[in-house]
């Protein structure tokens, strides 16, 4: 008996209807599902077929931030099934072992409920990957000398109470901060420094993050708006880091929309992912922090000119680090300090960020 004739067959396949575009061809499900899922391969090759300056011996340890967010909820499981087809190999490549992190999310925003169902959904989820939980406060365990170095940042806006917990020692630092934009930028700086320092103790090699295209983009407008262009470089682009590890996007290639699009194929990321909530139209564009705004205008552009988003991060890419002067580097968030800081041991966006600088 014939074949049933396709109205409108896969592009990739031609065995099975399409059902969504991506990049102009019409593809079916399992055809999307790998052509999305390929761009990330190609990103983690080196991890996972050991090629150099990675060695074939040994345990391979990568670190990962789980925000529970889209992006990264999606990465893990494309991560998840890359390894599990590696394993399943007799003789396959020796691959890594990745650590996953999460921050608690009510512990840096209050108004974030806690997500225990999450946590557990993600280990049920992705069995071959470890979780790890902390909360915010826990970077003062992580990173001991970073309560000397907020006390030196906040200046006389900060006064450290010893006798407080943990918990509030830091609401305490973070409250001397008076700017929104300000207060954003503390708090990326504090949750990356969180990250490096397990990643240390994991004895991890590189951290793979999951930001989306528009999550780069909106980082690179914003580190540029803030004074932190230079340290652009490592922030949305592979290679090395100020830290000693290498930073990783393996979903630079891809647009939010196609991340969306795969999540509806896996019912189960729902349980673990947290949605966005929407921008409020009643919310003061003053009241906003230069971070928040940005990812507003590129959600709202990435919509409809996703290619130039895209080209946002692959223009900061192209930068060539090796170019800058030698510099000493900023103990807050690791970005070089430059002679034209004058006497600041802070960096231009650091010092951008002080309280004491802050309007």
């Amino acid at each position: 008996m014939p074949q049933k004739e396709l109205v409108d067959p896969c592009s990739d396949c031609r065995e099975f209807e399409s059902i969504l575009t991506q990049r102009n061809r019409r593809l079916c499900q399992n055809c999307y599902k790998r052509a999305v899922s390929l761009k990330v391969l190609r990103r983690t090759e080196n991890y996972r077929l050991r090629k150099a300056p990675f060695p074939r011996t040994g345990p391979l340890n990568l670190a990962f931030p789980l925000s529970y967010g889209l992006s990264s909820t999606v990465l893990l499981h494309m991560l998840h099934d890359q390894l599990d087809a590696q394993l399943a190999k007799p003789r396959g490549p020796p691959g890594y072992n990745l650590h996953v992190l999460i921050i608690e999310p009510s512990t840096i925003c209050p108004s974030s409920p806690s997500h225990e169902e999450g946590f557990e959904a993600a280990q049920k989820c992705f069995p071959h990957f470890s979780f790890t939980r902390v909360s915010f406060h826990d970077i003062f365990d992580f990173v001991p000398d970073i309560l000397e170095t907020m006390s030196q940042f906040a200046g006389s806006s900060f006064v450290d109470n010893p006798s407080l917990s943990n918990q509030e020692r830091l609401a305490a630092f973070r409250a001397s901060i008076s700017t929104a934009t300000s207060r954003a930028d503390v708090d990326y700086i504090l949750m990356n420094r969180l990250v490096v320092a397990f990643a240390k103790k994991m004895d991890c090699r590189a951290v793979l993050w999951g930001d989306s295209d528009s999550k780069l983009a909106a980082k690179t407008l914003a580190n540029v708006a803030k004074g932190r262009g230079s340290s652009v470089t490592w922030q949305v682009s592979d290679g090395m880091s100020p830290f000693g590890l290498e930073f990783s996007f393996p979903l630079r290639d891809l647009f939010t929309t196609e991340l969306q699009n795969y999540a509806t194929f896996f019912p189960e990321l729902s349980e673990i992912i947290i949605r966005d909530e929407p921008p409020s139209e009643n919310t003061l564009t003053k009241n906003l922090s230069i971070d928040e705004l940005m990812m507003r205008y590129v959600q709202t552009q990435g919509e409809k000119y996703p290619g130039v988003m895209l080209n946002v991060t692959r223009t900061a890419a192209k930068l060539d680090p090796s170019q800058a002067p030698m510099t000493t580097q900023c103990p807050f968030c690791g970005n070089a300090v430059s002679e034209s800081d004058g006497e600041s041991v802070f960096c231009y966006g650091c010092n951008r960020s002080r309280p004491e600088s802050s309007p």
